[in-house]
């Protein structure tokens, strides 16, 4: 019995790098044009991170197996994921400019901080879930050294405005954690999903 197809329902290409570095193949199920998926991450008024995370990947899950109805796609597995920067209580998601960029980097550095990802895999019949916290604790930053980091661009698009992948981590002194779940897919929890759902990891 062959392995099922796996559908990735994310733009991100470091989740396409890490589900290759697994040896997991796989085709995109990317959003539909008019498909507002940047209004599914918007924060409930109070809600915590591990809370948020875990919705929004949810209902990453649900527009994505919507998706793969309507166009009717061979049956596979659907894998999708979410992750956020959490200082305290405070979410950090994607910064929407330049500035909201040195605002999160100035709250990060020199302080310990959480990235929490979320993944869920539909297997065809029902949801597997898992979550993936990880502690980063960042080195003091001047306002010249975000500066410099911000002109790189890496920032743009990134929950906390940030990628461990980066130049960046030349301001990362410890990870308590997953490397891999702070660049957006723990691969360990992922792996285990996958392999539940029958895929060959």
């Amino acid at each position: 019995m062959s392995a099922p197809l796996v559908y990735l329902a994310s733009q991100s290409p470091r989740r396409r790098q890490l589900l290759h570095q697994i040896g997991v193949a796989h085709e995109l199920l990317l959003p539909d044009p008019g498909e507002d998926t940047e209004a599914l991450e918007a924060p409930l008024p109070g809600e915590l991170p591990a809370p948020y995370v875990q919705r929004v990947t949810a209902l990453k899950l649900q527009q994505a197996r919507q998706r793969w109805r309507r166009h009717g796609l061979t049956p596979g597995v659907i894998l999708a994921a979410d992750t956020t920067v959490a200082l305290g209580r405070r979410i950090l998601g994607k910064p929407a400019d330049d500035d909201e960029a040195r605002a999160m980097l100035a709250a990060l550095a020199g302080r310990t901080h959480r990235v929490l990802t979320a993944v869920a895999v539909w297997t065809g019949r029902r949801t597997l879930a898992a979550v993936s916290v990880s502690r980063v604790h960042v080195a003091p930053m001047s306002a010249a050294a975000i500066e410099r980091y911000v002109a790189t661009g890496e920032p743009r698009g990134k929950a906390g405005a940030y990628g461990i992948q980066g130049a960046y981590a030349e301001w990362v002194s410890r990870i308590d954690g997953s490397h891999s779940g702070i660049m957006g897919l723990p691969l360990f929890e992922t792996a285990g999903l996958l392999r539940t759902a029958g895929v060959t990891c």
